[in-house]
């Protein structure tokens, strides 16, 4: 579980992500990417919005901001390399943004049920909208055979039910009083599991817009990906089903 932490408008930036820093003990087997590259930039992000008045809510909705603004583009630009860094920044600044909001609640001192519920309801709806945007985007350009269309599609179904899953399997942890996944994620752990599970990280997948300018390439990068998320997807399900036969009735 990460504390809160004990933050002064006084202190000066680097003392404000230090102390985040310091405080941060959870998540430590996620990807790769979650892991490694968006957890320090949102808190360095989360630090600046904590000197700036900011509130979690309003980090939120920037970040919300952002990344409907790359999902838009994908929809309605046409493919191409300027296009595809503008999607790809879009995507990272505001995954970054979303990890900052939590930690900005804590260093005000924590955060609330209607913030942790809006920042899962926008999470929820960048599930699927990003791959729905593909397919459209894919679809008004013409840029691939028609079968394609069928990976962002599938893409969609997947993210949808993982983020379900997810949020599911945690809600009848706490209601059988089971160990949730962020009391589990809490100690420390190797990076062995965040570099499996790298291929299934929305950062990742965030970065690899840089590549919509070659149409080929990307779509090869984007299937495997999609690939990787269903096969992920399929075995969890598994270990899920398996965890919460064992809880008690």
């Amino acid at each position: 579980m990460t504390a809160t932490v004990e933050a002064r408008p006084a202190d000066d930036l680097r003392t404000t992500v230090r102390r985040l820093a310091a405080a941060q003990k959870g998540a430590t087997g996620a990807p790769a990417y979650s892991r490694f590259v968006n957890r320090p930039l949102g808190r360095l992000f989360a630090a600046l919005a904590f000197h700036a008045g900011l509130t979690p809510n309003a980090v939120t909705a920037v970040s919300a901001a952002f990344t409907t603004t790359g999902v838009a583009l994908l929809a309605l630009a046409r493919p191409s390399v300027p296009m595809g860094l503008a999607v790809a920044a879009c995507l990272v600044i505001g995954y970054a943004l979303d990890a900052a909001d939590g930690q900005l609640a804590r260093l005000r001192g924590g955060g609330s049920p209607a913030g942790e519920w809006l920042d899962h309801m926008v999470d929820a709806a960048k599930a699927s909208s990003l791959h729905l945007a593909v397919l459209i985007g894919w679809y008004r350009a013409d840029v691939v055979d028609e079968v394609w269309l069928l990976v962002p599609l599938g893409y969609c179904v997947v993210d949808a039910v993982t983020y379900f899953g997810t949020m599911l399997n945690e809600a009848l942890r706490t209601q059988h009083g089971a160990p949730t996944r962020a009391a589990r994620t809490s100690q420390p752990a190797g990076i062995g599991r965040s570099v499996l599970t790298l291929p299934t990280d929305y950062g990742l997948l965030a970065c690899t817009f840089v590549l919509l300018g070659w149409t080929g390439l990307f779509v090869t990068v984007y299937t495997v990906l999609f690939l990787a998320a269903a096969g992920f997807l399929a075995l969890a399900s598994v270990k899920w089903f398996t965890e919460m036969s064992r809880l008690p009735r």
